[in-house]
């Protein structure tokens, strides 16, 4: 007896399942496509919060505008100055320490000769970076004379001559005064400048040089 196979009807689609394909589709769509007030945040950045003054809630900005509130730090006259004067006063720095070798006694003496060289080696670089990058110089001319903590000429004879503990106590005497020289220098511009960039180099040498000076005070 043959067999006989049934083939199912092929289903109706009834009016609300219809309606139903209908509006998953629709939301389907809106759902995929970006808004416009989305895509236009998103293309102006991020917003910016920018702290209010004491008792004031804080302020959300857009980019440009915490751009146009940025402050002005254009150096002026008192940077410039300071620069150049700067890098001559840890040239004179560096002068003193390079007549360590073969003179000094105190093995402590030598190793904050070289801290010293150290670390005002790439801090003058950094002022002669720091000049050109603003199309400097611009300040008037300077000797060094005028300049706080600088050893005199006769001074600096004085040391190259001296040796052993005698070489010791005059190069922590010449170096004390120098660096607190340096701290008045930078001192004075963190009330005359007006540049940021200054201001960070002027308070690491306040910070870098009382320590030493502090450290030199400790020594024989």
């Amino acid at each position: 007896m043959p067999i006989s196979r049934s083939t199912a009807a092929p289903r109706r689609s009834t009016p609300l399942a219809l309606a139903a394909l209908a509006a998953a589709a629709l939301l389907t769509g809106c759902s995929s496509a970006p808004e416009p007030a989305a895509e236009a945040k998103s293309a102006a950045g991020p917003s910016v919060i920018a702290p209010g003054r004491p008792g004031e809630e804080a302020e959300t900005l857009s980019p440009e505008e915490a751009e146009r509130r940025k402050p002005d730090d254009s150096p002026n006259s008192a940077d410039f100055t300071y620069i150049q004067m700067m890098i001559d006063h840890h040239g004179q720095a560096l002068e003193m320490t390079r007549l360590v070798p073969g003179r000094v006694h105190s093995k402590r003496v030598r190793a904050l000769a070289d801290r010293i060289e150290a670390g005002q080696k790439p801090e003058i670089g950094a002022m002669k970076a720091w000049l050109k990058n603003n199309g400097g110089p611009r300040g008037k001319g300077h000797d060094h004379e005028a300049m706080a903590g600088m050893a005199t000429p006769k001074q600096l004879e004085q040391l190259e001559r001296a040796d052993g503990e005698e070489f010791d106590r005059l190069f922590l005497k010449l170096m004390t005064t120098h660096h607190q020289g340096a701290v008045t220098m930078a001192t004075e511009v963190l009330g005359a400048g007006n540049n940021v960039l200054v201001e960070e180099m002027a308070n690491d040498v306040i910070a870098t040089q009382t320590t030493e000076i502090d450290r030199m005070r400790d020594l024989p």
